[in-house]
């Protein structure tokens, strides 16, 4: 008598298991769609959207965007690292660390187009 307890009450867990195991899975589901819609309203209303020149929608403008970055200076991922190319490095990082330090970023307006370094082309 005790054995058909035994079996009865293992069924029955396995039984429920299976049902956590779907709601799991259901919930899991649930909040990944949620966090996907909250994302996604984050990205067209903070204006992040519009920069985004990928989109489909931009296709015609693409090709006016300006690529030209003529005051910028890669510095090679590449090569032997000794003295010479620390201090080219230090020189680029402090050219581009000015640039950065010059942007008032709690100020009126950090993300315009001139703090950005962005031109503005009118046709």
């Amino acid at each position: 008598m005790e054995d058909s307890k035994v079996i009865a009450a293992v069924h029955e867990f396995s039984a429920s298991s299976k049902h956590r195991f779907l709601l799991m899975i259901t919930m899991s589901v649930i909040v990944s769609i949620a966090l996907v819609v909250i994302s996604m309203a984050m990205y067209n209303s903070s204006g992040a959207a519009q920069l985004d020149l990928s989109r489909p929608g931009y296709q015609s403008v693409r090709s006016q965007a300006v690529t030209d970055d003529s005051d910028f200076q890669n510095y090679t991922a590449g090569g032997v690292i000794n003295q010479s190319t620390i201090s080219e490095f230090k020189t680029l990082y402090a050219g581009q660390a000015t640039k950065t330090k010059s942007i008032d970023a709690f100020g009126s307006d950090p993300l315009s187009p001139d703090a950005l370094g962005l031109t503005v082309i009118t046709n």
